[in-house]
């Protein structure tokens, strides 16, 4: 095939962004020569993570419309129309063979744009509920990669494809030892290890359930608790206190060998978010989901049910936790039975190699588009 030249957008949050750098890095990997232009939206996240990943990112300034205060959205419809002339622009400057959309508010004007000047798109949808964005931009779209089955409520059955959700190919490519994992985080290796992540950022709820319940955790269980950059200070202060619980309690705010922490997890404590879950079941991972209640239609939840339903995961609802998440996770964690129940169940759901099959779509679109 002749160099293609691939346009990625969309972002938001880490989980629009790792499976779009992952689904970059599958195509260099097998056409080292493809020009790959990413497209996300200033002032958001994306902006800093995928120059870091080695790729070319343009931002628009784009918005979200606000469902609160109606009146605010007289800047958006401005920014959105300032939008799409700066995508028209990127379109005709970089001429892409396609246009992938990741979701998130960045990803609607450039594939609008591309849809109009008749460039195949291809959408991947991570969640079990499909974004607004993705929803919209899904009657012009050649192909729709999903994560879960039954999206057909949402998207033309005709062109949804299963392909599970990209991931960070280093958890998957790393193979530690559990005695690896145990010197890194400095545990004690006959210790049941409860691992706690509440996203890069945290999660307010699950650090307050797990700063009000260490205690109950007793001496057979120690603590990997990624609390994020934005709790770790308060709660270094208060976990320092706490001489009756600190030797077994590993506060970090970010944990850059996730491979390690999940290696030497007998029970991971984490939010729901389409890329988390991912993970879990390719690593196959008891959990205990508490899902993000500040999300858009309260997606996390629908995300958590389709592995409640399947007895592949625990659900606790974020207003439960403070009085129940802990009380629960020490029940689960002793239960040797229902640990390996859990692991089973999860990795009987686990999409393999989703990266690669969503390239597999984009070369045929490009190639059908070019005949």
């Amino acid at each position: 095939m002749d160099q293609m030249k691939i346009v990625i957008s969309g972002g938001g949050t880490g989980g629009h962004i790792f499976p779009a750098v992952a689904i970059a890095n599958a195509i260099k990997k097998r056409y080292p020569d493809a020009q790959i232009l990413f497209v996300g939206a200033e002032g958001r996240m994306e902006m800093t993570r995928v120059p870091a990943a080695g790729y070319e990112i343009i931002g628009l300034p784009v918005a979200g419309f606000d469902r609160k205060n109606l009146f605010k959205n007289i800047g958006v419809l401005w920014k959105l129309w300032k939008s799409l002339r700066k995508a028209r622009k990127i379109v005709k400057d970089f001429k892409p063979d396609i246009a992938i959309g990741v979701g998130g508010y960045a990803s609607g004007p450039l594939l609008k744009v591309a849809s109009r000047h008749n460039i195949p798109t291809l959408l991947q949808e991570q969640n079990s509920y499909a974004g607004v964005t993705n929803k919209l931009l899904a009657k012009t779209a050649s192909a729709i990669c999903v994560a879960y089955e039954g999206m057909e409520r949402f998207f033309p059955a005709d062109r949804i494809i299963l392909t599970g959700n990209p991931t960070r190919q280093s958890l998957i490519d790393s193979n530690p030892t559990r005695e690896d994992a145990i010197e890194y985080f400095n545990l004690d290796p006959n210790l049941k290890t409860l691992l706690v992540i509440g996203g890069s950022l945290g999660a307010r709820t699950i650090n307050t359930s797990i700063l009000k319940g260490m205690t109950d955790f007793g001496e057979n269980i120690q603590v990997i608790w990624q609390a994020g950059e934005l709790y770790y200070y308060d709660l270094k202060f208060d976990v320092e206190g706490r001489q009756d619980v600190n030797k077994n309690v590993h506060l970090h705010d970010f944990i850059s060998r996730m491979d390690l922490a999940y290696k030497v997890a007998d029970l991971v404590i984490s939010r729901a978010g389409a890329s988390s879950i991912s993970e879990l079941s390719l690593l196959a991972k008891p959990s205990i989901l508490v899902p993000s209640p500040n999300v858009a239609e309260d997606h996390q939840t629908q995300n958590a049910m389709s592995l409640v339903n399947r007895d592949a995961a625990i659900l606790i609802k974020d207003n439960d936790a403070e009085n129940t998440l802990i009380s629960k996770a020490v029940e689960v964690i002793s239960d040797d039975a229902l640990l390996k129940s859990l692991s089973e169940n999860i990795y009987k759901l686990a999409q393999k190699d989703s990266a690669n099959r969503i390239v597999d779509e984009v070369v045929r679109i490009i190639k059908e588009s070019k005949k």
